[in-house]
């Protein structure tokens, strides 16, 4: 028996589980950076007080952090209505319809490549055990460590977006008003090279193309806002 366990956790790693929290991880992250950032370099390039430019940072970080958690706060808590619907259908039906849900448990099975015999006797066993929980993972796709948790979702999106953001924030405060822009655009570059390599080498996609995937997109937004900046700054 030990040797059956200790044979069934083998050890191999697949990138596939952590893929939800990674990628929420990550955007909520570069947003936070990305959006901060762009924001602190369109301010300051319109000529704004340095007292000005802080204020556009602070207040950038904790509305991007409460809409990033209200966003998906929303967003998660619809899937987790849908999740509970189609379980209480799924329950009323086994209890209407025990047989004919036992049969379509095989059918899913037999689908997948499990001969017929085979396929109805681990339906039946599965179902003598957890009928729901049976059809909920091979009928509905829902498992329990994937399951929607709107409170869970909506505080690891804001708590993303404020670290990210709270970079160039701290920036924007330490340095002085003529080294403000080349600061916060050089650190945010830095960091986004960073981030990107790591979520892509997590991902199991190439380190290098992910990194400057994500530190263009970030040049791209700051350089935009400072255009805005020096424009509107020109015109004031």
């Amino acid at each position: 028996m030990a040797r059956a366990q200790a044979s069934f956790g083998h050890g191999e790693s697949h990138r596939g589980g952590r893929m939800g929290w990674l990628r929420a991880a990550t955007l909520g992250a570069n947003d936070g950076l990305i959006s901060t950032s762009s924001l602190i370099v369109g301010v300051a390039a319109a000529n704004t007080v340095h007292s000005g430019v802080v204020l556009a940072a602070v207040s950038g970080l904790a509305a991007g952090a409460l809409s990033m958690a209200a966003g998906e706060y929303v967003s998660v808590s619809s899937q987790a209505d849908s999740e509970k619907a189609d379980l209480s259908r799924e329950t009323r039906e086994q209890t209407d319809a025990p047989e004919a849900e036992a049969e379509e448990l095989t059918r899913i099975y037999v689908a997948r490549g499990v001969a017929q015999d085979l396929a109805s006797q681990v339906a039946a066993q599965l179902m003598a055990r957890d009928a729901l929980g049976a059809h909920a993972r091979d009928e509905l796709g829902l498992e329990e460590r994937t399951r929607a948790r709107p409170l869970q979702a909506s505080m690891a999106s804001a708590l993303a977006f404020a670290s990210g953001a709270a970079i160039p924030t701290i920036l924007a405060m330490l340095l002085p008003q003529s080294a403000l822009i080349i600061g916060v655009v050089v650190a945010t570059m830095l960091v986004l090279l960073v981030l990107g390599g790591v979520a892509a080498q997590l991902g199991g996609a190439p380190l290098t193309r992910g990194a400057l995937r994500v530190a263009f997109w970030g040049a791209v937004a700051m350089g935009f806002t400072a255009l805005i900046g020096r424009l509107f700054g020109t015109v004031a």
